[in-house]
């Protein structure tokens, strides 16, 4: 018989999920059996290396306004924040493109050249069906890169024996006017369903700890609709297309956000059970487009002094096209899922004074990127307690720049690098193995994985300048190469479930942003260096009684640059969370204390294309009510008080708040963070 689990598509049989509170159970329309309602603080591995959850479940703190807010739940995730929204997700210290973020197996790539929209601004995560989390370069499936992990959102297809309907809905209101709307519903029979999706998001600015408004408003919305064909059980032909938009305000910039304009098409195609040995054959294409537009005056006023005096507004756009075919093969031990993926996209831009006098002016081409890979990973069950995991992809990327000229006003001059094309062929793979020991519920592993990653359009066009010899980014900026390896155990009982991962890698020509003041402002450059990098998580979620439960989490990210012997920039402080849950039969109340260690491990000015090192930062305890109910099988309330006395404090990894708001010109000063924050949440099923 064979030993394959169900879902086999990460290649790793599922141990176990813990939700800080609840046990976490796979998606799923309806519940055969409903546990007791519980608030999500904190999120643990359902396998080595991966964290799979629902994002629909209510969290604290305050349920999620995009996909890095709800990411930041799980140990080892911190945001790059910049006021209410938008924030940049940060894995294991790591930030940009060494994370793949995949909606429905499609990238959406932002077009902010500063990543004021960054990919997960786009994502609502109550949308989805299914987050999974996978850390370290421990996957080739879902395209390049990925050296610090792959996120996946996903939406299941609608599953009808017969003729039928449902609906899940939830309304969201809390302190700042944050105001929530969201409703997903769906139709079908056997041969297949419609499935609607839509939700708005409001929040005004919010009061920090010291009772001071932070400039942090937004308001969102999306629409989705999916229409399937099921001709048999086996067999799925899905069409989608989605639209969203809107604005935000940001405490840390110099500019807002007054579009975000999404647009998304998408088609797949899965068959199962084909024979003995091909067993699924998956295909799929995917269309997103980003239309940015950021101004200083549409949700703020121009200060009137300084270089953005006036009114003036810039309008980015970005078309990303990709196509994906694999196909998983099964043997008696082995599996192995091969297949080809491809990516295109285009960027665009345009930009002028005055008040939207840039919608007169033509849109120009400054850079455009390709890139196929061809990819195999294997598992190999070779004992019913060993599993030998292993992959590598071959991947051609390249990029061009349009760019006739480059800066702007009496800075713009020719650009050197005008129409010409760069390219790479990187290589990756990793190989991990997996040991369920004998005599106790514990699975350790440890894999070595290997990730070349093609420069991003933010390291190769947003730089002032280049390093070294080179005439810019684009010409001087190498990929980045990175080797890690990663180790761990699991270890599950009825009482007590424990997990602890590790990592330490070599990451060869890190791309590293430099930042230097000067008297037409503060120019960057990018340039790699060598880095070396190391740390993990552990926790554990104890039964203390029948109703009573404890659970504990701690994150450590350490990084250094090895070639100027100082620390790597932008790394996050050690975050440990406590937890303790009470549950009994239809309600739940919880407690989380966040506590946050000083972070002194700095190198000033240095960062990323959003980021940098500014100052070292204060440690910070935060603490945290939540309950639920359930009304009756329709029905469940949650609610909870973030930040219960106020404290006033900022997260390491921040924006030094911009002088258009109040803040020191300067005397660079960190967001802080929301002070006390009420809110509830009712959510509706039928």
């Amino acid at each position: 018989m064979s030993r394959f689990s169900a879902d086999t598509r990460l290649g790793a049989t599922p141990v176990f999920a813990v939700l800080c509170g609840a046990l976490l159970t796979p998606y799923a329309h309806a519940h055969e059996h409903e546990l007791s309602p519980t608030v999500i603080t904190a999120i643990a591995p359902s396998s080595p290396l991966t964290v799979v959850t629902n994002p629909k479940d209510p969290r604290q703190p305050v349920p999620a306004s995009d996909g890095g807010d709800y990411l930041k739940t799980i140990p080892g995730f911190a945001l790059v924040r910049n006021g209410g929204t938008n924030g940049d997700p940060v894995l294991r210290g790591m930030f940009g493109s060494r994370l793949n973020i995949l909606t429905n197996g499609g990238m959406m790539l932002g077009a902010c050249p500063g990543r004021m929209d960054a990919p997960t601004s786009y994502i609502s995560p109550e949308t989805y069906d299914k987050l999974t989390v996978i850390k370290g370069p421990q996957t080739v499936l879902w395209g390049p890169g990925a050296s610090a992990g792959t996120i996946l959102f996903d939406r299941e297809p609608e599953q009808f024996g017969e003729l039928g309907t449902r609906v899940n809905a939830s309304v969201l209101a809390g302190s700042n006017g944050r105001f929530d709307k969201v409703i997903d519903a769906a139709a079908g029979g056997p041969l297949g369903y419609v499935r609607v999706i839509g939700n708005q998001a409001h929040a005004d600015d919010y009061k920090d700890g010291n009772n001071d408004t932070v400039a942090s408003r937004y308001d969102k919305w999306n629409g989705d609709v999916a229409v399937g064909f099921t001709p048999d059980a086996d067999t799925l032909l899905e069409l989608t297309a989605g639209r969203g938009d809107g604005e935000a305000r940001y405490a840390g910039r110099g500019m807002d956000g007054s579009q975000f304009l999404r647009e998304s098409l998408g088609l797949r195609f899965e068959k199962s059970n084909i024979g003995e040995v091909l067993d699924k054959v998956e295909a799929q294409v995917y269309y997103n487009y980003a239309d940015h537009v950021m101004d200083n005056y549409s949700l703020r006023v121009p200060s009137g002094t300084g270089m953005m005096a006036g009114p003036m507004a810039s309008n980015v756009d970005r078309r990303t096209l990709g196509a994906r075919i694999k196909a998983t093969w099964r043997w008696a031990d082995v599996q192995l899922i091969s297949g080809l993926d491809a990516q295109t996209n285009e960027h665009r831009a345009r930009s002028s004074m005055g008040i939207d006098t840039y919608k007169d002016l033509p849109r120009n081409k400054d850079a455009n990127f390709h890139n196929y890979g061809v990819f195999g990973e294997l598992t190999w069950y070779a004992a019913d307690n060993d599993r030998l995991i292993t992959g590598a992809r071959l991947d051609r990327a390249s990029a061009k720049d349009f760019r006739q000229r480059t800066g702007s006003g009496m800075m713009s001059r020719p650009n050197p690098t005008a129409d010409d094309t760069r390219a790479d062929t990187l290589p990756s793979g990793f190989v991990r193995y997996e040991h369920d020991l004998a005599d106790t519920p514990t699975t350790v592993y440890a894999g070595l994985g290997h990730a070349e990653r093609f420069p991003d359009y933010w390291e190769l066009f947003s730089p002032n300048t280049g390093a070294g010899g080179s005439v810019n980014a684009f010409d001087g900026v190498k990929p980045e190469k990175t080797t890690q390896l990663d180790f761990g155990a699991q270890y599950k009982t009825a009482d007590l479930e424990a997990w602890a991962s590790g990592y330490v890698g070599q990451v060869r020509d890190f791309i590293l942003f430099d930042y230097r003041p000067g008297r037409m402002g503060t120019t960057s450059q990018a340039r790699n260096v060598d880095a070396r990098i190391m740390g993990g998580e552990l926790g554990a979620a104890y039964k203390l009684t029948r109703n009573w439960k404890g659970d504990a989490s701690l994150a450590y990210a350490w990084g250094k640059n090895s070639s100027d012997g100082k620390a790597l920039p932008q790394m996050p402080p050690l975050d440990a969370r406590l937890g303790l849950t009470y549950s009994e039969d239809d309600w739940s109340a919880g407690a989380l204390w966040r506590v946050v260690a000083a972070q002194n491990r700095i190198d000033p000015n240095k960062g990323n294309v959003v980021g940098k090192d500014y100052d070292k930062s204060g440690g910070f305890g935060v603490f945290s009510l939540n309950a639920a109910y359930r009304i009756n099988k329709n029905f469940k309330v949650s609610t909870g008080v973030d930040n219960l006395f106020g404290k006033a404090y900022a997260e390491h990894l921040n924006l030094a708040g911009n002088a258009g708001f109040g803040y020191p010109a300067n005397d660079p000063q960190a967001i802080k963070e929301p002070g006390r924050t009420l809110w509830t949440k009712v959510d509706v099923s039928f």
